[in-house]
């Protein structure tokens, strides 16, 4: 290599060096800047995570404390006491509450409680129709046929999480009704259906027979129980 090309050489990288340095003084400040928001950005992802997993087990510590409690109408009050942090946690104390309030007989308040979880357009919809049919079951013949039976096709809709279970009540308003070939219909077509659980397929099917009817189980199969569903299947039992 000849002297005039290591000059050039040298001029060259003289002249990259420059233009680094000036790229670094001009836009070095983005990449700082980008660097300080990643950091920060994951600290306060962090942060809110701790916030949330503190809340959880507050939350949790008061509802075992309130589970503690003597007897049911101060396990009620207890729960009735417990700040909740969001929406599903308030659903979650206000079922709790419900079940303690109608424990110690006091239906009416837990219908109350179960209404107003009900009515909460910020609680996830799985937790409002939990709380309409457990409702709407509490109060049994208290409430008038016509207004259960309203209730309850509303929550037998497609889609519905509970909409067999609101089907079967359906069937026992035929049957309290006087209409023994409607809730066999039903029966059968709750038989019929593939998400029917077992439990409720048997129901489905000592009811078609004590009420004088031939069952068709068709090709359905039993499916595999959820962790809400038969939880409310067994409090029908």
């Amino acid at each position: 290599m000849s002297d005039t090309d290591s000059f050039i050489d040298e001029v060259n990288e003289e002249v990259r060096r420059d233009r680094f340095y000036f790229m670094l003084k001009r836009y070095g400040w983005i990449a700082v800047l980008a660097v300080i928001l990643l950091v920060g950005g994951a600290a306060w992802n962090e942060y809110q995570k701790a916030q949330a997993r503190a809340e959880a087990e507050t939350l949790g510590d008061a509802m075992f404390a309130a589970l503690s409690a003597e007897d049911t109408a101060a396990r009620a009050a207890a729960f009735e006491e417990i700040e909740a942090t969001n929406p599903r946690a308030g659903a979650m104390l206000g079922l709790l509450t419900a079940a303690e309030q109608a424990q110690a007989g006091e239906t009416d308040a837990a219908v109350a409680t179960l209404n107003g979880i009900g009515l909460d357009a910020d609680v996830p919809a799985i937790y409002r129709e939990i709380a309409q049919f457990k409702a709407i079951t509490l109060q049994g013949s208290d409430m008038p046929a016509n207004e259960r039976r309203l209730a309850l096709e509303n929550l037998a809709q497609p889609g519905s999480s509970l909409r067999l279970l609101a089907q079967e009540q359906l069937a026992m308003i035929d049957i309290e009704e006087d209409a023994p070939e409607a809730a066999i219909e039903r029966y059968q077509g709750i038989l019929n259906d593939a998400d029917v659980t077992s439990d409720l397929q048997q129901r489905a099917l000592q009811v078609i027979v004590a009420l004088g009817g031939d069952p068709q189980m068709g090709t359905a199969a039993p499916a595999p129980q959820t962790d809400t569903v038969p939880a409310l299947d067994a409090d029908n039992n």
